[in-house]
């Protein structure tokens, strides 16, 4: 996949990508050199007209996604379709270092999640990336819906792990100011005390970025 064509997705240039794959049909299906395609490319940029149509442009072209693309899109007919076929799939890691559990909690929808879920997709892996994180950081990072991030914990996801840098999911709701997923979270025995590997707390990354209020609350919570 060429840098420009990236550009393009990245800016949300529906049309000229649109020009630019009719122009050259094998532009849809490329892959850059860690081997993401630009339908994935266009989940990442957060870009869902783009995504729409590269989706629609595949299947008109009877090209169907693969685990990750289906993952992160929500397919959930095509990721059971998947995984009746190759079960150890739902393990796999994508050229960027995602399992499709990850890109289900970050970008796809509680249903899809269930599924791999179904599929015992594991929820302790880590991303073989930088961010070195699970599922449920993920899904606090990115997608921040409640019921994704209720489904994991439902199923073992484990709350105070930590990812690169000692942060726990605890650190993105306090930074999204979320009180409501800081709430799920506590119920499911999220640790407020746990400090990063800086030694900042959630409350710290709440107050640093204005959040006074919950930074505040959480300092009040009792020490259990």
């Amino acid at each position: 996949m060429s840098s420009p064509f990236l550009k393009l997705i990245q800016q949300g240039a529906t049309a000229e990508v649109a020009d630019a794959v009719l122009a050259d049909p094998g532009l849809a299906t490329a892959r850059d050199p860690q081997g993401v395609s630009p339908l994935m490319w266009a989940v990442y940029f957060g870009q869902p007209l783009m995504r729409d149509f590269l989706i629609a442009r595949l299947e008109t072209d009877g090209i169907p996604l693969d685990i990750f693309e289906a993952a992160a899109t929500g397919d959930e007919a095509r990721i059971s379709a998947l995984l009746l076929e190759e079960p150890e799939l739902a393990h796999s890691f994508s050229g960027d270092g995602w399992t499709p559990l990850h890109l289900a909690a970050a970008f796809g929808t509680p249903a899809a999640l269930a599924t791999l879920l179904t599929a015992d997709a594991r929820l302790e892996t880590f991303s073989k990336n930088p961010q070195q994180n699970q599922p449920l950081h993920a899904a606090l990072a990115l997608g921040k819906n409640a019921e994704t991030i209720r489904l994991l914990l439902e199923h073992g996801a484990p709350v105070n792990a930590s990812q690169a840098g000692g942060f726990t999911a605890l650190f993105s709701a306090a930074i999204a100011n979320r009180k409501d997923l800081v709430e799920i979270l506590l119920a499911f025995g999220a640790d407020p005390r746990h400090k990063s590997d800086a030694g900042k707390t959630a409350a710290d990354f709440a107050r640093e970025r204005g959040h006074s209020e919950l930074a505040t609350w959480l300092e009040s919570l009792p020490i259990t």
